[in-house]
């Protein structure tokens, strides 16, 4: 299998430093290829939520937010990312910092010998490219082991997921819940879509994805990002029709894992017997909730709603909440609250403009009405969010 190129980037806010990495380092030589270059650290922030670099080179004085903080919010994001923090002044105190949180080294920009920085490159090249192997080898491998423990072959997987869990959020003692993702009729890298939108929620930052067979996959997630799994499977679901899951919730320790393993999997096994779909969308309530994701400003009535799906109002309310798991008016709520905690973080636009993106009218009104739901202001949860202080 062809190794997939190394993405960096590289955060400065000089465009002579920019300039001179990307034309001077043979990034080729190292199966390594620039993404992005951005001048500040947010917008180097966003650049990396895009993108997803490997590498990172990082001035630590830097605009909107500096090289240590944009260090903090990368490996929080993810671990494995290698980060190169460049100064101009020997900031040892900064240098320190930024080693603490994971950096993996340190160049004086006034000092530095090409042969310093291609060293790192030549470790980094050599180490990733053994985690994406063993990545791929390790996903395998747990995905045959999954196959063969529910067939009653051998009892491995058990054991080595247990492994994986407890060195994340189940050694905390935390519940979760399991999902059983069912994805026949539906095209695209939808694992990706799981993995790249997760990464963006607190609460699946941890989350462990087994595929199962060319047609399943199965989630674990930590309870705290239930709300944010079930929303993001609601939205899939809005463009692939055919997108089914089935779920067990509040588990607490890795023997009511196993029995939930264990439980969905007999559950399809009969479906598939008796040609069920257990979480088989009407096609009212699809087309619903297909119009709502690809109208997020729009504000419908559930009477609105009803009329253009073909519903009674009485009618759809009770079929939107027994298959959606949410009241039409608690959907709206979550699905804005959602729309506005990723504008907030991901965007610069004006509150004026995600007040009119989210369908609440003007900002007064969406700045009250995101406190009332949050206990802080827009303003608040941005600058929490992008690391500046107030």
């Amino acid at each position: 299998m062809e190794t997939e190129k190394i993405k960096v980037m590289i955060a400065d806010d000089e465009s002579i430093v920019r300039k001179g990495l990307r034309s001077t380092v043979p990034w080729g030589q190292y199966g390594m290829e620039v993404v992005a270059d951005s001048p500040n650290g947010q917008a180097a922030w966003e650049a990396f939520l895009e993108f997803r670099p490997q590498v990172v080179i990082t001035d630590i004085v830097m605009p909107e937010m500096d090289g240590i903080e944009l260090c903090r919010k990368v490996k929080e994001a993810a671990p494995e990312t290698r980060i190169i923090l460049l100064s101009c002044h020997r900031d040892f105190e900064y240098a320190q910092e930024g080693m603490r949180l994971g950096a993996s080294g340190y160049l004086l920009k006034t000092a530095f010998e090409d042969e310093e920085l291609e060293a790192m490159l030549g470790k980094f090249q050599r180490e990733l490219n053994d985690t994406q192997t063993y990545g791929h080898q390790r996903e395998e491998q747990l995905s045959t082991q999954l196959f063969a423990w529910l067939n009653g072959h051998n009892d491995r997987f058990p054991g080595e997921f247990g492994k994986l869990c407890t060195r994340g959020w189940q050694e905390e003692g935390k519940p979760f819940s399991l999902y059983l993702v069912k994805t026949a009729g539906c095209s695209g890298q939808w694992e990706s879509l799981i993995q790249d939108q997760g990464s963006h929620e607190p609460g699946l930052l941890c989350c462990r994805l087994i595929p199962y067979g060319a047609d399943n996959c199965y989630w674990a997630v930590p309870d705290e990002g239930k709300g944010a799994a079930d929303s993001l499977l609601v939205e899939m679901k809005s463009r692939c029709g055919q997108l089914v899951w089935n779920s067990r919730g509040n588990l607490h320790d890795l023997e009511e894992l196993q029995e939930a393993f264990r439980s969905l999997h007999k559950e399809a096994e009969l479906e598939r017997a008796y040609g069920l779909r257990g979480e088989h969308w009407p096609e009212p309530i699809l087309h619903a909730v297909h119009l709502l994701h690809e109208h997020p400003a729009d504000e419908w009535s559930a009477a609105e709603l009803a009329q253009k799906v073909g519903l009674s109002r009485s009618h759809f309310s009770i079929l939107f909440k027994k298959t959606v798991g949410d009241s039409f008016i608690a959907f709206q709520y979550k699905r804005k609250l959602r729309l506005a905690y990723g504008l907030l973080r991901e965007t610069s636009l004006t509150m004026q403009e995600i007040a009119e993106k989210t369908g609440l009218g003007d900002s007064k009104y969406f700045s009250k009405w995101f406190k009332r739901c949050t206990g802080q202001t827009p303003s608040q949860y941005r600058a929490e969010q992008k690391g500046e202080s107030r």
